[in-house]
């Protein structure tokens, strides 16, 4: 006959004052116990392995409260040097933003005064006295009225185009209200591809909204002034008062004034441009990305209770009505004929009649 011998653990000694961690299965127990079966605080403690001050709180049903340290956790190590870190963090406050502590360095000033412990150590007291001295940042989402607001910004994609993998610059201009988006990829962010994405964005969206939001793009502003006053591009001047829209540009490094479209921007390169496109020419690529467009349409934005296209359609008829000839999209210079009858622009050269030699042409 074999026996086994079952070994019994108690429970752990508790300090006076200390409270046990119980489940809530343990807590319904000690209640049933009590309220049902009549049995005693005492009676209850010693069947269920549970201090007094335990079943007491389960019967008051009291909530049961998170555990919390009552003496802080010791560092025998770091604790020499809290006061010093503390120090250094207060004069990241007085320091310029690209020129602050960070943990690294933090760590490496520390070291140079002795201190033997660990990188991440010092680390976790940064992210802890940040979070005590920092409030976090808040922000409230935005509301637009229909036709009265879009954003317009640029990004980057890779696509192969006629056989050559090459960065293509993408247009996005988001609607506001309705969140509806177009998208158009270009060589590059000239000026006049600038417009002409524009000039598309509004027939794509069957009119023209009251105000354009940007950033601080060069093809529409030279030249930055204090706050938010900002000069326009003569061009662009003629532009806007030809399609008769409000511009306004956004602060530096204020992205949320026009997340929206930046959010757009990551949100087209993911989902119209994964996988990398392989197409033969710029009109292909962009006739996908359009057809992407529409097909988001029956999509339906979080807070949102219509489809992007619902809301569209709300919003369209209190846009700008389009003028009866779209902006003519171009850049208009003077040059000199060489020569060899040649005209060169933007390292390019260009034959022109001979007849036309060495004269001045538009």
């Amino acid at each position: 006959m074999i026996s086994a011998i079952v070994k019994v653990s108690s429970p752990p000694t508790l300090a006076i004052g200390e409270l046990e961690m119980i489940t809530v299965e343990e807590r319904e127990a000690i209640r049933r116990a009590y309220y049902l079966e009549g049995k005693s605080k005492r009676q209850i403690a010693r069947e269920h392995n549970h201090s007094r001050k335990t079943v007491d709180k389960a019967v008051d049903n009291q909530p049961p409260q998170p555990y919390r340290r009552s003496l802080a956790k010791p560092s025998p190590v770091f604790g020499a040097f809290r006061a010093r870190a503390d120090e250094l963090l207060a004069e990241n406050a007085h320091l310029p933003p690209k020129q602050q502590y960070t943990g690294h360095k933090l760590y490496e000033l520390l070291q140079a005064e002795g201190y033997q412990g660990s990188e991440a150590r010092v680390r976790l007291h940064m992210t802890q006295w940040n979070k005590a001295h920092h409030a976090p940042a808040l922000f409230l989402p935005l509301e637009f009225d229909p036709g009265q607001d879009a954003q317009v910004d640029w990004g980057e994609a890779i696509a192969v185009i006629g056989g050559v993998k090459q960065t293509v610059q993408v247009f996005v201009m988001w609607l506001s209200y309705s969140r509806r988006r177009f998208v158009m990829a270009f060589p590059s962010q000239k000026q006049e591809a600038f417009f002409y994405g524009h000039v598309c964005a509004f027939e794509h969206f069957g009119g023209v909204p009251a105000r354009i939001s940007y950033d601080n793009l060069s093809t529409a502003v030279r030249l930055m002034v204090e706050g938010r006053v900002r000069r326009e591009q003569r061009q662009f001047v003629a532009f806007r008062s030809y399609y008769l829209f409000e511009s306004h540009f956004c602060q530096p490094a204020a992205g949320w004034e026009k997340g929206g479209v930046e959010a757009s921007v990551g949100f087209s390169r993911r989902n119209f441009l994964v996988p990398i496109p392989t197409v033969a020419s710029f009109e292909e690529l962009n006739l996908q990305l359009v057809q992407a467009c529409l097909k988001d349409d029956q999509r339906r934005v979080s807070r949102q209770a219509e489809t992007i296209g619902h809301m569209w359609e709300r919003e369209r008829p209190v846009l700008r009505s389009l003028p009866a000839y779209a902006y003519d999209c171009c850049v208009t210079t003077s040059a000199h004929l060489n020569g060899y009858s040649l005209i060169v622009y933007e390292t390019n050269r260009y034959s022109a009649p001979v007849n036309r030699a060495r004269r001045e042409v538009i």
